[in-house]
C-alpha cells in the first residue's frame, strides 16, 4: 500500500473517548494525518461541544467542526454491559490507539481504562487528563480556565491596572491535544520497531505550566513574580503595542540595530544616544518614559504607514488585528490555513504544517451523531 506523505498514519486505527477540546483535538490530529478515526458519544445527545457556541448551516456548531472533522460516531451507553462488551470487542479486534479525556476513573468503572493493554500489550492509551496520575489533586477534573487561573496564567494577563484575564481562546486544552498527539506518534514509532505498545498521560494542568516556560524560568532565577502588562512583553524594550493614528502597532525592537532604525524612521535620531534607552537594560528599565517618546510621533501616521516604514528597514512589527481582519488578510488566504470541509462550506484551521509543501487535507466531514454505528459497528 502506498502512503501519501501527507497521511503517513494510514492504517492506524484510533477510537476517541473524548469530548470537549483536549482529547478530540488530538483525535482530530490524527485523522487529519490519516488515521481511522472513530469517536465514542453518548446516544443522549453526544459530545457536549455539539451544544456550544453559533451554529453552522448544517445544524453543527463552528466548535463542533473544528475538532471533530474526519471522524467516525458511534453511540454508545457504557452503562450498558452488551454495548460495553461490542466496544472492548471492536478495541481488541481493530484498534491500535485509544484517546480518552473523560473524569478521573470513569473509563476504568466501564473496563475500559489502561488496564486493556494487559489483554493487548500493543495498544496505545492515552489518558489527556487534567491534573495528571499523580499528586493530591489527580483525581479532580478540570477544565481550560480553571487551570489558567490556577496556573498562575491568568494572574499575569490582563493591563497592569485592571483585573486578571483568561485568554479567548481554549489555548490550554488545544496545547494539551497537541501533546497527546506528539505522545502518540512517539508511542507508535517505538511500537515500530518493538510491537509494544505504551500508556501515555498528558495533563491540562502540566501542559498550562509548560505554555509558561518562560515566567516560571524567570521566577525560579530570580524570584521575578510576573506582572500583568497589557500587550507589553518581558525582557526588551521596544516590546509592546503602541498607538497610532488609527490604531496599535506591535514593535519589537529587541536588537540595537532595531531601534537605532526605529528611531531613524520615526525621526528621533537623538534617542539613540540617550542614556536612558542607548542600551538594551536601560530602555527595559525606561520603557514607560520611551513609550510616551515613540507614541508622539507614531500617532502622527497610521497603523499602516509605520507597518509598511518599519518593514522596509527590517524592524520587526505587526497590526494589533482582529478575527475578522485576519481571516481577509491575503496572506491567510493564500496560506490556505482555513481549509473547507468535504460536507460543508465551513473553513476550519487545517493542521499548521505541511508535507513536501502539500498541506493534508481532509478525507471525511463532521460526523453526524451515531453515523457510523453501522459501518464500524454492524449495527
Amino acid at each position: 500500500m502506498s502512503i501519501a506523505p501527507t497521511r503517513p498514519l494510514e492504517g492506524i486505527a484510533v477510537l476517541e473517548m473524548g469530548s470537549s477540546i483536549a482529547g478530540p483535538f488530538a483525535a482530530r490530529v490524527l485523522a487529519e494525518l490519516g488515521a481511522w478515526v472513530v469517536k465514542v458519544e453518548d446516544p443522549r445527545g453526544g459530545d457536549v461541544a455539539r451544544t456550544w457556541g453559533p451554529q453552522c448551516e448544517d445544524g453543527t456548531t463552528g466548535i463542533f467542526h473544528a475538532f471533530n472533522r474526519g471522524k467516525r460516531s458511534i453511540t454508545v451507553n457504557m452503562t450498558d454491559a452488551a454495548d460495553a462488551a461490542r466496544l472492548r470487542a471492536l478495541i481488541d479486534g481493530r484498534i491500535d490507539v485509544i484517546v480518552q479525556n473523560m473524569r478521573p476513573g470513569a473509563a476504568s468503572r466501564y473496563g475500559l481504562g489502561e488496564e486493556l493493554r494487559r489483554d493487548k500489550p500493543s495498544l496505545i492509551y492515552c489518558n489527556a487528563g487534567a491534573f495528571g496520575r499523580e499528586g493530591p489533586l489527580k483525581d479532580r477534573p478540570g477544565y481550560d480556565p480553571l487551570m489558567q487561573a490556577f496556573t498562575g496564567l491568568m494572574a499575569s494577563t490582563g493591563s497592569a491596572d485592571g483585573p486578571p484575564s483568561r485568554t479567548s481562546s481554549p489555548m490550554i486544552d488545544v496545547a494539551n491535544g497537541m501533546w497527546s498527539a506528539m505522545g502518540i506518534m512517539a508511542a507508535l514509532f517505538r511500537r515500530a520497531q518493538t510491537g509494544e505498545g505504551c500508556t501515555i498521560d498528558t495533563a491540562l494542568f502540566e501542559t498550562a505550566i509548560s505554555l509558561q516556560s518562560v515566567m516560571y524560568a524567570n521566577y525560579v532565577a530570580g524570584g521575578d513574580i510576573p506582572q500583568r502588562n497589557g500587550p507589553t512583553g518581558p525582557l526588551a524594550a521596544p516590546n509592546s503595542a503602541y498607538e497610532t493614528a488609527d490604531g496599535l502597532l506591535m514593535i519589537t525592537a529587541g536588537t540595537q540595530g532595531h531601534f537605532k532604525r526605529l528611531c531613524e524612521v520615526i525621526g528621533r535620531t537623538e534617542l539613540i544616544a540617550d542614556p536612558r534607552f542607548a542600551e538594551g537594560p536601560a530602555r527595559y528599565a525606561n520603557r514607560d518614559v520611551l513609550r510616551g517618546q515613540l507614541e508622539q510621533v507614531l500617532r502622527t501616521q497610521t497603523r499602516e504607514h509605520w507597518h509598511d516604514q518599519l518593514v522596509a528597514v527590517d524592524v520587526p512589527n505587526g497590526p494589533v488585528q482582529s478575527v475578522d481582519e485576519v481571516v481577509d488578510h491575503p496572506h491567510t488566504v493564500a496560506s490556505g490555513i482555513l481549509q473547507a470541509g468535504l460536507d460543508s462550506d465551513f473553513r476550519s484551521v487545517a493542521l499548521p504544517l505541511r508535507f513536501d509543501g502539500e498541506r493534508p487535507r481532509p478525507q471525511r466531514g463532521t460526523p453526524a451523531l451515531g453515523e457510523g454505528n453501522a459501518e464500524v459497528l454492524g449495527d
